[in-house]
């Protein structure tokens, strides 16, 4: 009635089955969970991570990790740096990475360096995209010297609209009597003359 399992493994054409199979682990080193900030957290200051972050949250200061997920309701003032990011909801500041998702929910205000980047329908941006062969290294935030990003580009000027002055009144010594005719200052006309 009762097998004894390591008599039944040496029996040869008799297989033992595994109740489950050995959990592969990934080669970057990444854990496979990531951390998250969940909706009701607003953390003040830097994150970093050498695994993933789900943020939900807000997040004020920079993030740091291999991959990033910003969730629709998320929010992260200042610099994010990662492998991966997908942006789902808003960034106000500059993003670095390999590989960068704009979702068609998310808000970006700042600049983007990449490697790669793919753009939603729907997505919100504002700011420079500049591709980058390594933007993860602390060179490639500083644009180079033949670069066009590297000119400072001048302070917009304000346009100064030139109309054409009010009608002034001026006084006069005599009467104008009523039916003579007077013109508008937004148009002149002469009269017509019966007869002519």
């Amino acid at each position: 009635m009762f097998s004894n399992k390591s008599k039944d493994a040496a029996t040869p054409g008799i297989s033992v089955p595994t109740t489950s199979a050995p959990i592969p682990k990934r080669s970057n080193g990444r854990s496979s969970a990531p951390s998250i900030i969940s909706a009701d957290l607003v953390v003040t200051g830097m994150l970093e991570s050498s695994g993933d972050i789900q943020i939900d949250g807000r997040v004020e200061g920079d993030v740091h990790s291999a991959g990033l997920v910003i969730g629709d309701k998320a929010f992260i003032q200042g610099e994010v740096l990662a492998e991966e990011v997908t942006v789902r909801g808003r960034v106000q500041g500059s993003i670095r990475a390999r590989k960068v998702l704009l979702a068609s929910t998310c808000h970006v205000e700042g600049n983007i360096l990449h490697e790669a980047f793919a753009v939603e329908t729907g997505a919100f941006f504002e700011g420079n995209c500049r591709h980058s062969d390594n933007p993860l290294s602390d060179d490639a935030s500083t644009p180079r010297s033949n670069d066009q990003y590297s000119k400072p580009v001048p302070a917009p000027q304000p346009v100064i609209m030139k109309t054409a002055p009010a009608a002034v009144e001026v006084p006069r010594s005599t009467p104008i009597p009523a039916s003579t005719p007077v013109a508008s200052p937004a148009a002149t006309y002469t009269p017509l003359k019966n007869g002519a």
